[in-house]
């Protein structure tokens, strides 16, 4: 991971909300098309919330990957998931075609005792999906998993200092993290000032 700044052209991308009925996901499909036609360098599809919502997200990444030519990155949050499920998520996002992953930790619940704490922190679910790439280099093509991961040019609200968020940023990276995608953000100050910090840090 690189946090150089670039004066490459910036990348286009998309984030996409699994439809939440079947009128929905035509729509979805129908709008899918015409963000196609602008070519942008990848869409990520949310995953989070009901079994509903979940299966709803499979199925919007299984028609990207078929009926497409755009490349989705699929969301992946540890909090309130176990590593067992977890990897079996992993391995059929591998087994359908998926290549890239951002990994999160995922809001955390409301209730405290609903919080598993199996993963705790993105960085330990990185890790579980760079195991699971181990156990599949034969279905990678010796190839590797993009993973992606949360960054802040503004303090998290949970964290106790903005060079905090920087050390965190640095432990997904040495958990094996290629890339990280930031917050919304108004202020480009903000953006380089996390590219500076992190710059010094050795991210």
């Amino acid at each position: 991971m690189s946090m150089t700044l670039s004066t490459a052209l910036p990348s286009l991308s998309y984030e996409l909300y699994p439809p939440a009925s079947a009128a929905a996901a035509e729509d979805a499909h129908h709008s899918i098309v015409e963000l196609e036609s602008t070519d942008p360098d990848y869409v990520s599809v949310t995953y989070s919330g009901t079994e509903a919502r979940r299966k709803a997200s499979l199925e919007l990444i299984g028609h990207l990957i078929n009926n497409t030519r755009l490349r989705p990155l699929a969301h992946l949050t540890c909090v309130g998931e176990d590593r067992a499920s977890l990897e079996s998520l992993v391995q059929h996002f591998v087994s359908i075609g998926v290549r890239g992953v951002p990994a999160l930790r995922g809001d955390l619940p409301r209730e405290p005792g609903a919080w598993r704490r199996e993963l705790p922190f993105a960085r330990y679910l990185v890790e579980l999906i760079r195991d699971v790439e181990a156990r599949n280099t034969a279905a990678l093509g010796a190839g590797r998993l993009a993973i992606g991961v949360a960054a802040y040019p503004m303090r998290h609200p949970e964290s106790p200092s903005f060079e905090h968020d920087v050390e965190v940023l640095l432990a997904k990276e040495r958990s094996g993290a290629d890339f990280a995608i930031t917050q919304v953000y108004f202020d480009p100050l903000d953006y380089t000032g996390l590219g500076v910090a992190a710059s010094k840090a050795e991210v």
